[in-house]
Order: structure tokens, then C-alpha cells, then sequence
């Protein structure tokens, strides 16, 4: 039996050492928590492969909002990437839709093609797609390694009977990542319903961008139960 892993959505540096010191396997470095995560300064990214042992995974999201992009920002998310992938960084986050919000197959080839073969993981754009089954195709062709996401609902818990689809029809092609408002309160429940090798959560309790140390702490040993 695989004993499933954490990665925390930090905001800060801060953030990242206590999510390291609480057992996180992985982090998801971003900045504006309130914005849902963009792309972090390439000072934090440096201050952060210093400190941190454990891989981390870059968001690249040059705004909040929605996921289609002008042509200026998508050109800003390639610079992004090629600044941040020869500098220590284990991965990338992200996710490009089209016009019909579906996931856009070419765009997100192109920054997978420059990320020196680092896994990248299909941020929750995928839960604003109209068709989840088709958007896992997507993502499949697109080359992502995992898909980041709630089951197309607003939290992990009411996506439930999504997620359990989505990681039956994954079948090993893909790895489904659940998250979404996922806390101590319902972790067990996520993972006995669903056995999946990941499980992702900002571990952040109250209105600021910190996340709450004892609230790793809790997370990673009911996994670990």
C-alpha cells in the first residue's frame, strides 16, 4: 500500500521552512494567496531553494482571474519559466484555457516543451473546464504529469464522487491530485474514499497567508495513519 503524500500551496517564505519542519513532502510556491496563487518574485524562489531540502514546484500564473491569456501574458509565462528552470526548482505549476474553457492543448505543450523535462501539474483551471472527462484528455495529450484539482466543485469534499471518477479514468496515465479546502477536518475521509498518492492543501486557517504550522503537522500523520 502506498502511503499517500502532502504538498502545501505556500505564499511566503516563512511559509515554506514551516511547512518543511511540519513534514511536508512538497511545496507549491506561489505568491497572493487572495488571488489564488501567481507567479512567486525570482527572490523568493531563490531564498527558498536555499532553504528548503524538500522539492518545490513553481506556479506560473501572471494574474489572478480567469485562465486565458493574452498573448503578452502568455509570452510573460514563457520568459517565467525559462528564468526559473535552470535554477534549482523541481517543477512547475500551471494551466492555459481557450476561449471555449477548454484546456488549451498548443499553449500548454509550449511551456511543458520549456520546462527541461520537470514534471508539471495542471493547476484547478482544469476545474473551470465545461466536460472534466475531456479535459483529462487534454491534459493527457498535453504531456502535464499530475492535475491539480476539487473535482470541478468549489472544495475536494463536495467533489468527492468527481474525484473518484477522475482517478479511475486517470488509470496511471495521470496523476489526480485532490485539493481544494482540504484540512484535518476531512482528510481521513478524502483518503479513504479516494487512494490517492497525493493530497494538497495551503494548511492556512485564518484570513492572512500563513499557514498554520500545528495544521501541517495534523495533516501529514493522518496520512500517515
Amino acid at each position: 500500500m502506498v502511503i499517500p503524500k502532502l504538498e502545501i500551496a505556500c505564499f511566503n517564505l516563512e511559509s515554506a521552512i514551516r511547512a518543511q519542519l511540519g513534514g511536508a513532502d512538497r511545496i507549491e510556491l506561489c505568491e497572493n494567496r487572495l488571488a489564488g496563487g501567481v507567479t512567486p518574485s525570482f527572490e523568493l524562489m531563490k531564498q527558498a531553494t536555499e532553504k528548503i531540502s524538500i522539492p518545490i514546484h513553481i506556479m506560473i500564473r501572471p494574474r489572478g482571474g480567469n485562465f486565458m491569456y493574452s498573448l503578452e501574458e502568455f509570452e510573460e509565462m514563457k520568459r517565467k519559466m525559462t528564468a526559473f528552470k535552470n535554477a534549482g526548482i523541481d517543477g512547475f505549476v500551471f494551466g492555459i484555457l481557450n476561449e471555449s474553457h477548454k484546456v488549451d492543448i498548443e499553449k500548454n505543450k509550449e511551456l511543458i516543451s520549456l520546462s527541461n523535462n520537470l514534471p508539471c501539474t495542471l493547476h484547478k483551471a482544469f476545474d473551470c473546464t465545461n466536460d472534466l472527462s475531456e479535459s483529462l484528455e487534454d491534459a493527457v495529450k498535453c504531456g502535464f504529469s499530475t492535475i491539480l484539482t476539487s473535482g470541478g466543485k468549489w472544495n475536494a469534499e463536495e467533489g468527492l464522487s468527481n474525484l473518484s471518477d477522475l482517478i479511475r479514468s486517470a488509470s496511471g496515465r495521470i496523476e489526480i491530485m485532490p485539493g481544494g479546502g482540504i484540512r484535518s477536518s476531512n482528510i481521513i475521509l478524502l483518503k479513504e474514499k479516494l487512494h490517492a498518492p497525493f493530497y494538497h492543501s495551503s494548511a492556512v486557517t485564518d484570513e492572512s497567508d500563513m499557514l498554520d504550522s500545528g495544521e501541517v503537522i495534523v495533516l501529514k500523520q493522518l496520512l500517515l495513519s
